[in-house]
């Protein structure tokens, strides 16, 4: 009885303790965000004038920002990085995370365009902060980089490195162009594109790439999604394809901790001196004739003794046996 009370007990004690670990993640359910990372362009062109109107390309693109962020819901954590501003203290006016619209929007006011674009650089730095917002959110969320520009980079050899990675680790790139002669050289390299020539076509840009953030999709590719692989050239297409094989939330351009790991090299030896090339070059010495060995001898016969100890351990192991028997049978 007390056994069966034992088993009932036990099983009680699995059954609950594999109730709380089903329902504990139940119960703590993971946080998790929609980010974008905005990469804005304070070079110093963007201090032209935008075509039919009396503002220059950073005001309208400083304008039409705050607009649109206003609209963002909280569940979308935005960070806006900007280079080549003058005076910029730090290049993460906005650091990716909840929203503060008075924060954001003083620090958006003192952008001032003045140097170079260097492009490349931020792509990978926008891209990388991503990367670390998905490890801390165990993948969930989407994943966005806004690059807002007005011109060609000036590292054009990183751009071409790094924007293949950067899509092939799950980071949606959307581009818009601000009154540009020509389309960005990025226009047929990353998932969407658009040109803004006014201040109501770029705040339409903006508006269109924020509505599409946290939106639904399916799994199964339609015939819309070949038709926009089209365009791809065929070596950005494979320099995705390489990309894909080291894909992971390392930073952009490097390779996994694990496979930078080098195996020690072997101590390298000093040069030899020549007496020990001398040496080496001599034929070596005759070995010595070994001396014939006799043939094995037989293993000696057991003694007496041990077949003794042998019988007598059988025996014992028999009366045992027997005596067992005996006494189950008078029971």
């Amino acid at each position: 009885m007390r056994r069966i009370r034992r088993t009932r007990i036990g099983a009680s004690f699995v059954a609950a303790t594999l109730v709380f670990f089903l329902t504990s993640g139940r119960a703590y359910p993971q946080e998790t965000y929609d980010n974008v990372v905005v990469v804005l362009d304070a070079s110093g062109s963007m201090k032209g004038i935008m075509p039919g109107t009396n503002l220059d390309k950073m005001t309208a693109a400083k304008r039409a920002i705050k607009e649109v962020l206003r609209q963002v819901p909280p569940s979308t954590h935005v960070g806006l990085l900007v280079f080549s501003a003058e005076g910029l203290k730090d290049e993460w006016v906005h650091p990716l995370g909840p929203r503060n619209d008075a924060e954001l929007t003083k620090t958006i006011d003192a952008i001032r365009a003045y140097g170079g674009t260097p492009l490349g650089k931020y792509i990978k730095m926008g891209a990388d902060r991503l990367l670390e917002e998905r490890a801390k959110q165990f993948g969930y969320g989407t994943f966005r980089l806004l690059v807002v520009t007005d011109g060609e980079a000036q590292d054009q050899a990183l751009v071409e490195r790094y924007t293949p990675e950067v899509m092939a680790r799950g980071i949606t790139v959307d581009v818009i162009g601000v009154a540009m002669n020509q389309a960005h050289t990025l226009a047929r390299r990353v998932h969407s594109y658009r040109a803004a020539n006014d201040p109501t076509a770029l705040k339409r840009a903006l508006t269109e790439v924020f509505a599409e953030v946290g939106g639904t999709a399916t799994d199964f590719a339609q015939e819309e999604a070949f038709a926009a692989l089209a365009p791809i050239p065929p070596e950005l297409a494979g320099a995705a394809i390489q990309a894909l094989s080291s894909s992971g939330n390392h930073p952009i351009g490097e390779r996994p901790k694990a496979s930078i790991a080098e195996a020690p090299k072997p101590p390298e030896k000093p040069p030899a001196t020549p007496s020990q090339i001398q040496v080496a070059a001599q034929p070596p010495p005759p070995k010595p004739v070994a001396s014939p060995r006799p043939p094995p001898q037989p293993p000696p016969p057991p003694s007496g003794n041990v077949g003794f100890s042998m019988r007598t351990l059988i025996i014992f192991v028999l009366c045992v046996i027997v005596l067992s028997a005996f006494v189950r049978k008078r029971r």
